[in-house]
């Protein structure tokens, strides 16, 4: 096919999807990716830049296609999408992340924003299930019930809501997710919507793998603390076998997986390392998402926390890893500059926990509505949500964006003034005694590293220059 044939179809994909609807939009874009070339990869990221709404997400998709143009490692993500997934998940990941949840969502959230002054979030984090095969330690949701509160009615019905409010694009966490049936049911439903799951991955086999692929809207991400030794003395004997048995079978029927890692004081370096990575991609995966492990849930201990230079360490890490290696990553911590600062209560995302409490995030166990008595739409204008995102961003230090771990006296300004309830037994943990003390002594040191940084390598607090290393070099020293 000749460039300019293709040139021609891009420039027709965005008209498309104002003229014949999204149909016509999503075998344009299938059309480009069966005709792999570079110049191809670099047209479709031309075309996301012109088709969202967001100028936010318009800004990160140019970034996106300055580094393929200069042959950036990611450009081999994209091959592998092409190359390895399955047809029904390439047109998954075309129609319901590229169309619905990045434009015609984004559309939806603006009007509501325009008409009645407030904006809906990209997506939301639901927890349908507690109930679990494993018992890691210190897992962040280890206090809650392990009934199934949430009927597949209400699940079904929040879905639907969320469509109506532009968002069509949901993470589903847990306990494990894969222990209840009818959540697979659930996603076939809602193929407009596109689901990110995060799983211990021992329940996937290849019947479930096989389903996956042919339904092409389900993401698994499953849990890893680093090489065998790691993640079995967390999560138990026998897991990480597991999980590398899930890793090939999710392979070898196309679907499009990756990781998530909780960052500790233990393995900080290494799930951060080249090692770690490699392993990873060479095993499949082709994104991957960071936690930092927070004194909340089971058996809270700050010891595990990551210290105040292991953050530092490994937010660099992961600025070399991405210029680096062909894998997708984000980092809920470390990218917080890049994300304005939180972006919990509802401002980019929120928790609907496995109760129906609707909680600003999945480590912030606090809440005043429930899903089951009240609207999304509702719940969303909530008093505790609505104080949360007056305060946002918590500091003009947007490196430090976390209001539990990182500014520990916001959170504790946020309960006392919204009356929100703590969600389970055990949480209001955060807001007393030994842990807050320890919590705010942690920002403390944290603050006294990243604050000078923040102010060298930022001009006033917006755009970063070039002197990351420089400065990395003087605090870890």
């Amino acid at each position: 096919m000749k460039n300019t044939t293709i040139a021609g179809k891009t420039k027709n994909i965005k008209q498309s999807i104002k003229t014949y609807g999204t149909k016509q939009a999503i075998k344009g874009i299938l059309s480009l990716l069966s005709h792999l070339s570079d110049a191809n990869i670099v047209r479709l990221t031309k075309f996301a830049e012109t088709i969202t709404a967001n100028e936010a997400q318009k800004e990160r998709v140019k970034i996106v296609r300055e580094k393929f143009e200069k042959g950036h490692p990611s450009l081999e993500i994209a091959r592998r999408i092409a190359k390895k997934l399955t047809p029904q998940t390439k047109e998954k990941i075309a129609q319901n992340l590229f169309i619905n949840a990045m434009f015609l969502g984004t559309q939806k959230r603006n009007r509501i924003y325009h008409e009645e002054g407030w904006r809906p979030p990209f997506f939301f984090v639901i927890s349908p299930s507690m109930r679990c095969n494993l018992n890691c330690i210190g897992c962040y949701a280890g206090s809650y019930t392990k009934a199934d509160v949430l009927t597949t009615r209400d699940i079904d019905k929040i879905f639907t809501e969320a469509k109506e409010l532009g968002i069509y694009f949901i993470t589903v966490s847990g306990g494990e997710p894969f222990f209840r049936k009818d959540l697979m049911d659930l996603w076939e439903k809602h193929s407009d919507m596109y689901f990110l799951v995060y799983t211990n991955g021992t329940l996937i086999d290849e019947k479930v793998a096989e389903k996956l692929g042919r339904m092409g809207n389900v993401a698994p991400a499953i849990s890893v603390e680093g090489f065998k030794e790691q993640t079995n003395f967390r999560r138990g004997p026998g897991v990480f076998d597991k999980i590398t048995s899930t890793w090939k079978i999710l392979k070898e029927n196309g679907v499009l997986f990756g990781f998530s890692a909780t960052c500790t004081r233990l393995n900080a370096e290494l799930i951060y390392s080249d090692e770690f990575i490699d392993s990873l991609i060479e095993n499949g995966a082709l994104f991957g998402w960071y936690f930092q492990y927070i004194p909340i849930g089971k058996g809270p201990d700050t010891e595990l926390m990551a210290t105040p230079k292991q953050r530092h360490y490994v937010r660099e890490r992961l600025q070399t890893i991405r210029e680096t290696k062909p894998i997708i990553l984000a980092d809920f911590w470390n990218d917080g500059h890049l994300a304005g600062g939180c972006i919990a209560g509802g401002r980019v995302y929120f928790h609907i926990n496995v109760n129906g409490d609707v909680e600003p995030c999945v480590f912030t166990h606090f809440a005043v509505d429930n899903i089951k008595n009240t609207s999304l739409k509702d719940a969303l204008n909530s008093k505790l949500f609505k104080i949360i995102k007056s305060k946002q961003p918590y500091s003009k230090n947007l490196m430090c964006p976390c209001m539990i771990i990182d500014e520990p006296a916001v959170l504790r300004q946020i309960i006392a003034e919204s009356g929100a309830r703590a969600t389970h037994s055990g949480a209001e943990s955060l807001l007393k005694d030994n842990i807050a003390d320890f919590l705010d002594k942690y920002s403390k040191e944290l603050h006294s590293m990243w604050d000078p940084l923040w102010e060298s390598v930022y001009d006033s607090g917006k755009k970063l220059k070039a002197i990351d290393k420089e400065i990395s070099d003087k605090i870890l020293k």
